[in-house]
C-alpha cells in the first residue's frame, strides 16, 4: 500500500512484565460513574445510564517527565480513572460475559479543559476540544488481567504536589466494569486496542504550570509526571 505521506507512530501501552506493547485503537470515557463527583459538578447522583465520550489514541501519554501545558484553557483539572483494556472482539456482550474482553487495565488521569467544558454545556456543543486534545490522556503501563484478575475494589488516589486531592475506591463506581463494557458494546463493536476511562471520584480540581502530579490505583499501577509551562 503506497501512502502520500509517512504514516503517523502507532500509539501504545507498556505492558508490565513483557517486552510487547499494547496497540491502542480507541479512547473511550465514561461521564459521572462516581456519585460523589456528579454532586460535586452539580449533578444528580441518581444512578442514570452511562454516556460517553471519546479522545484520540494519541493524546494517551505514557513517557518521559513533563505533560506539555495544553493551550487555550486557564483552567486545566485532573481527573484520575480505572483504564479498561480491551483484548478481545465483541458487540452487544452481555454484563456476565463482559470480563471475557478485557485484557487488562491501567491507571490514568483524564485531563480536562475544565473552562472550555463548561462553555460546551452551556452551549450545548460537543466537549471534543475540552477532552480530546494533545497529551489529555497519561496512563501507566497496563496490567494483565491474567495477573491480578479483575479488581473490584481498590484505592484511587491522586495527589499534586504532595497534597492528596482525590481519594476514592473502584468499589464506588455506580457503573461496574462488566457493566459499562457491556453498554458500550451496544454502540460500537469493541475490538482489541480499545481503551476504556471508566470515571473519577470527587476531588478534581485545577492544575497549574509545573505541578507535580502522582496518580494511583492499589494492584493497578501508578503514573507520575510535571506538568510543562504554559505555551
Amino acid at each position: 500500500m503506497k501512502f502520500a505521506f509517512d504514516p503517523a507512530a502507532l500509539s501504545v501501552l507498556p505492558i508490565v512484565g513483557s517486552d510487547s506493547f499494547f496497540p491502542i485503537r480507541r479512547v473511550f470515557c465514561v461521564g459521572r460513574n462516581y456519585a460523589d463527583h456528579v454532586v460535586e459538578m452539580g449533578g444528580d447522583p441518581d444512578r442514570e445510564e452511562p454516556f460517553f465520550f471519546t479522545k484520540p489514541a494519541d493524546s494517551v501519554w505514557t513517557q518521559g517527565t513533563n505533560v506539555p501545558f495544553p493551550t487555550r484553557t486557564e483552567n486545566l483539572h485532573h481527573e484520575a480513572e480505572l483504564v479498561v483494556a480491551v483484548g478481545v472482539e465483541g458487540a452487544d456482550i452481555e454484563p456476565a460475559e463482559a470480563l471475557d474482553h478485557v485484557m487488562g487495565y491501567a491507571a490514568g488521569v483524564d485531563l480536562t479543559r475544565r473552562d472550555l467544558q463548561a462553555e460546551a454545556k452551556k452551549r450545548g456543543r460537543p466537549w471534543d476540544m475540552a477532552k480530546g486534545f494533545d497529551h489529555s490522556a497519561p496512563m501507566s503501563p497496563l496490567q494483565r488481567a491474567t495477573e491480578i484478575g479483575h479488581p473490584e475494589s481498590g484505592r484511587v488516589r491522586l495527589n499534586v504536589n504532595g497534597q492528596i486531592r482525590q481519594d476514592g475506591d473502584l468499589a464506588q463506581q455506580v457503573w461496574k466494569v462488566p457493566e459499562i463494557v457491556g453498554n458500550l458494546s451496544t454502540y460500537v463493536r469493541l475490538m482489541p486496542g480499545d481503551l476504556i476511562m471508566t470515571g473519577t471520584p470527587a476531588g478534581v480540581g485545577p492544575l497549574q504550570a509545573g505541578d507535580s502530579v502522582t496518580m494511583s490505583i492499589d494492584g493497578i499501577g501508578e503514573i507520575a509526571f510535571v506538568m510543562g509551562p504554559k505555551p
